[in-house]
Formats: structure tokens, sequence, C-alpha cells
């Protein structure tokens, strides 16, 4: 879920400048399939759900479409192949976004805001429970990842940095494991890993993602060319997704389908119902559009931008935080208005809290 790994980010901006430059054309044109990648988490278990139960057939044939729902068993991969074109939509954080496809030249839109992790993602320290005594220590963390700013910004407020502790790059699959052994005394991760750890003797969780809300956020994402020539896709995204969570928070019905979206995910019912207390999850349309139309998701977004620019992830030879344009609804840009590469549009999410679809 959610990692940005440096290297990994590096070569596939290279990939894709090239693969875009001979594919790009054949992709801005009316089509009749469409498909979305989706990765385990909680936040994004209603998409395989909503296959299963056919609500994503249900829309499809309403706009004459058809759409394929497919898992990518690594995240990275999703957003990479997301960004090579091979698949129009996927699910993403708000700073992969901007550091993957935007950052690689892809013009991308975001058009469901799911949720912000408020508790997902935290700190664990063993053998105290202040913040303040993760100076010094070394933390495992998947490096460039939401789990590295979240670290940053945790810092931030004891009157640290990240010169302060020394971080150990550790993949999500195996940073349970390496917590577990006694030379670790400090780890940042993610449900369902973050539980793990929390669990392990003389762990304490130290900060957390709802000390920060807002600024986690769990997205569907569509590239920008495919929008474009074919806004009916998103469209059929958009009821997709709020039929699937209306169904998520009722009470016999929402049971059956946590029940399938926590097999879904490795877990069981109550594991997923835990998760989900630790996600803020916009349940209603008009929540979203109110939340992407914020003030404070523009200060969020100048946040991660600026995190990502001082950690060398807005691209190969970026001069400035400002190389890439940010835009939000109402006009509002962060970054450079002639080079806009990332795109908050509410306007679906709009249309969902209006009936519209």
């Amino acid at each position: 879920m959610r990692t940005v790994l440096v290297k990994l980010f590096t070569l596939s901006a290279l990939v894709v400048a090239s693969f875009s430059a001979t594919v790009s054309p054949s992709l801005a044109q009316a089509k009749k399939k469409f498909t979305l990648a989706w990765t385990v988490y909680v936040g994004w278990m209603p998409w395989p759900y909503a296959a299963e139960a056919s609500i994503v057939k249900k829309w499809a044939d309403k706009y004459g479409i058809k759409i394929d729902v497919v898992q990518v068993n690594d995240y990275v991969e999703s957003i990479n192949q997301f960004t090579a074109g091979k698949v129009d939509a996927v699910t993403a954080a708000n700073m992969d976004a901007l550091t993957i496809p935007a950052a690689g030249g892809v013009d991308t839109s975001v058009v469901i805001v799911g949720d912000f992790s408020n508790g997902n993602d935290g700190i664990v320290l063993k053998g105290t429970s202040k913040l303040s005594d993760i100076k010094g220590r070394k933390v495992n963390l998947v490096e460039m990842s939401v789990s590295h700013y979240l670290l940053a910004r945790a810092l931030s407020t004891v009157g640290l940095k990240e010169k302060d502790v020394k971080t150990v790059n550790t993949s999500d699959a195996d940073i349970v494991a390496a917590f577990s052994s006694a030379d670790s005394k400090a780890v940042v991760t993610w449900n369902p890993q973050l539980s793990e750890a929390k669990a392990l003797k003389g762990a304490n969780l130290v900060f957390d993602s709802s000390k920060i809300p807002g600024e986690i956020i769990d997205t569907t994402i569509v590239r920008g060319d495919v929008l474009k020539d074919n806004p009916d896709f998103a469209k059929a995204l958009t009821g997709i997704w709020y039929e699937t969570i209306a169904i998520m928070a009722k009470d016999k019905e929402g049971v059956t389908a946590r029940e399938s979206m926590a097999k879904a995910s490795g877990t069981d019912l109550a594991g997923f119902d835990d998760q989900l207390k630790t996600t803020r999850m916009f349940y209603d349309a008009k929540e979203a559009v109110e939340f992407t139309k914020s003030a404070g998701l523009v200060t969020t977004m100048d946040n991660v931008r600026k995190f990502s620019f001082a950690h060398g992830l807005l691209g190969e030879g970026a001069k400035s935080v400002d190389v890439i344009g940010i835009a939000f609804p109402g006009g509002k840009t962060l970054g450079n208005a002639k080079n806009v590469k990332l795109r908050f549009d509410s306007s679906f999410m709009e249309m969902a809290a209006a009936g519209k679809l």
C-alpha cells in the first residue's frame, strides 16, 4: 500500500518518458473498454466487492462501456502500469499520484476522494511512550513513502529533523519481522502491519495519522488523456463507488459486504472493521466535495510537494518545488500553471451528490 521507492520511481520516470512519447496519441481517443487497477488496503476494498456484486457491470452497462477491475499485488507496480498507460485508472494516495505519474509527465486527475488515514499509519517505539525518544534511533520504514512523510511531519512536532534519526529502508512485507528483532527500536508503517507492530512486547504507538488529519488521502485517479475523451468512464466509476460504500454502511447488507472485503484483504470482519475505525471514509459525496474544495487540501498538497521536492521525487532534474502544477476546484493552482499534471476534479463527485450520474 502507498509506497514510493525512489529507485523504482527513477526507473519508472525514465521508462515512461520514452513510452509516453510513442503511445500517448493512440490513447487520447474515445473507447469502450477500460481497466481500473487496485491493491489491498481497507479504503480500496470496495472496488473488488463492487466487481463481485455486479455493481461494476450495472454502471458500465448504463454508459455502454466495459470496465475490468483488476488486482495488482504490488502497489508501486500498479501505479507504474497506470503511468505507462497499461491501465486507465488506479487507486493511489495523494502523494504517490504526484510523485509517480504526475512527476513522470502524465496528466493525472483525482476523480474520487475516498478517505483519509485517521490512524491507519503510525510510529511505534519500543521501551518508551514519548515520540521525542526517537532521536538517535534507527527507524524501519518504507523510504520515500507516506510513512516517510508521516515521520517527517511527526518529527517537526517535537522539534526534531530527519537528520536526528537514521531511516532503514524496509519493505512492507518484511517490516513486522524486522521490528520483531531485538535491535529494532522504531518503526513507521500502516495497517494491518501497524496493528501487528503495536502488539509486540514493549511496543508503544507514539504518533499516528490522526494527528495530521486529512493529509494522507486515498483516491482513485484517471489518466487525463482517457478522461478528456471518455468522461462517461469517470461517471461510471463514481456511480460504482458511491453505490458500493452506501451498502458498506448498512446494517445487515453492510456486514455481508464487509465480510467479503475482509476476506479479499486477508483478514476477518473484526479486523477489517478495526481498520475502518482509523479510516475517515467519505460515505457522503457532499462531504468528499467539500473536502476537495477546502483550503486545507491546498495546504496539505503544498506540504506534500515540498517534502517530495526535498527528497528528489519530482522528477529527474527538477530545479524547483514549482516544477509541477497542481490544480484544485475553483481555479487555484500550486506550482507551474503551464505544467499542470495533477488535478483534483470534484465535478464527478458533485454529480453524485446531486443525483445526476
